[in-house]
């Protein structure tokens, strides 16, 4: 059976055997870092609210609590919340190509089979995520110092929930370039998760993420064009 990993102090980011103590339901005193001597998580009695707010700010503290000391990594459901949150990110991704395609299709592709269509949207998202993680983990390999694939994994995908934004386009009609203003907020909300993670330096969690995301991009665009050409051959 796993263990449960010690908890981290938001603050310094140094281990801390527990981050309060509760002498009855609602009532609880924070703990002190033994290494900063500060509260080890402030977050423990903040909001939803106010933790969401801080990680769009991306504030490195909000993600330490998160990623530390919310989501319990020494578990053995670390497995099976892997997949959830690799199904999430795939969805997200298949309802961003959608949205990209309504704005930027002709008349033409427009009448293309449902079929067809759906066909395209899930080889751009499968072969451009594939170019994602595989170019990720060759930069990531070279630049920083990795052991811990499964967690840096588990970060990259729940920083990855700036996407939800793009739920906001059909209600209000924004332009092709909030799509992309999305896509550079969730490159360096990862790369702020990259850098809790494995403690390395912000040019170098930068500079990874965005080797992966630009090999996304080029590989979403090529397989684009040419699922484009082929449907059109097709009809």
């Amino acid at each position: 059976m796993a263990r449960e990993k010690k908890k981290r102090c938001v603050e310094c980011g140094h281990k801390a055997k527990s981050l309060f103590i509760q002498y009855s339901p609602g009532n609880f005193r924070l703990m002190k870092c033994e290494n900063c001597e500060e509260v080890a998580d402030e977050y423990v009695e903040c909001e939803l609210m106010i933790i969401f707010i801080d990680l769009i700010l991306h504030k490195t503290k909000a993600y330490r609590h998160l990623l530390y000391n919310v989501v319990n990594q020494g578990t053995s459901n670390l497995q099976h919340l892997l997949w959830k949150l690799v199904l999430a990110y795939l969805l997200l991704d298949t309802y961003r190509s959608l949205l990209l395609r309504r704005r930027t299709d002709d008349e033409s592709n427009l009448s293309m089979s449902f079929v067809l269509a759906s066909s395209e949207v899930l080889v751009n998202v499968l072969s451009s995520n594939f170019a994602f993680v595989l170019s990720f983990a060759l930069a990531a390999k070279m630049m920083l110092v990795m052991s811990r694939g499964k967690e840096i994994l588990l970060g990259i995908l729940i920083s990855s929930y700036v996407k939800i934004f793009l739920f906001a386009m059909p209600v209000w009609e924004f332009s092709v370039s909030v799509i992309f203003i999305v896509d550079m907020l969730v490159l360096t909300s990862n790369a702020v998760a990259l850098k809790v993670m494995t403690e390395s330096t912000t040019s170098r969690c930068l500079a990874v993420c965005f080797v992966a995301h630009t090999v996304r991009f080029l590989a979403d665009q090529i397989s684009g064009s040419m699922s484009l050409k082929h449907f059109g051959s097709v009809m």
